[in-house]
């Protein structure tokens, strides 16, 4: 594990639909692949959170990631702030290991959790950081399990720490989310070009999101819900950083 720390949290009760969804080999191995062809704005995304995070490059600090996935986040922070250090957590071992192959010698420097976000409290029990960030993740948990999750974090950070996410929305009017749909339908079908039997027509595309969807029990929050469920959290002046349709990044800090 090129000298990383694996701990495990995992409840030996079943998991939940949405770490299960993902805690399959064959779907991690094409993960990355789909998420260029359904979420190709997650690069954008990546930059505006590289951007907002308020670091020098040297500075010595502690980061939690919440949902590591395959290491696509990770990976840029541990590069561009080459002494950070990373908690790194997600409930399914097999994104754990997607993510441990990807960052190669960096994940010496990233402690991996395996467990739900729902147990936060008991994964970093004690511990303390600057930053705290996660994609495409948090959008699986409802708005009261989110809420718990943004006060845990609160004990996490250090006075002036930022919390940063990179997720879906959902508009809160049906015809602008019917639009959205379209949109992003019309997307994949594009990008895949013939490529993907599973995205060679909108019907075919739309089919398999919704199957995804349920799967993965999405219950992404309108912007204004999800700014909402910040402050409440504890977090200060929340706002909006890049919107596009249905993908925001935002975040807010904790007060000095």
């Amino acid at each position: 594990m090129s000298g990383a720390r694996l701990i495990l949290f995992m409840h030996l009760t079943a998991k939940s639909q949405s770490i299960a969804a993902y805690d399959v080999p064959e779907r991690v191995k094409s993960y990355d692949a789909d998420m260029d062809l359904m979420h190709p704005n997650r690069h954008k995304m990546l930059e505006v959170v590289l951007d907002l995070v308020p670091f020098a490059r040297d500075t010595h600090f502690t980061a939690l990631d919440l949902g590591i996935g395959t290491g696509f986040f990770s990976q840029a922070i541990l590069q561009r702030f080459p002494k950070s250090q990373v908690i790194a957590m997600d409930g399914a071992a097999s994104m754990i290991e997607m993510a441990q192959s990807r960052l190669g010698p960096l994940a010496d420097r990233v402690d991996f959790r395996i467990g739900d976000f729902r147990d936060l409290a008991k994964l970093i029990s004690g511990q303390c950081g600057d930053l705290v960030y996660s994609a495409f993740a948090l959008h699986h948990l409802s708005a009261e399990e989110k809420l718990g999750v943004i006060r845990e974090t609160m004990k996490f950070l250090n006075p002036g720490g930022w919390f940063l996410n990179a997720d879906l929305i959902v508009a809160d009017d049906p015809h602008f989310q019917g639009r959205y749909q379209d949109l992003r339908v019309q997307g994949i079908v594009h990008r895949s070009a013939g490529r993907d039997e599973r995205f060679r027509s909108e019907s075919s595309t739309r089919a398999f999101i919704a199957d995804l969807e349920a799967r993965d029990h999405d219950q992404p929050l309108t912007l204004i819900e999800d700014l909402r469920v910040l402050a409440d959290g504890g977090l200060h002046h929340v706002s909006v950083f890049w919107l596009e349709c249905r993908e925001a990044v935002t975040g807010g800090f904790k007060s000095e």
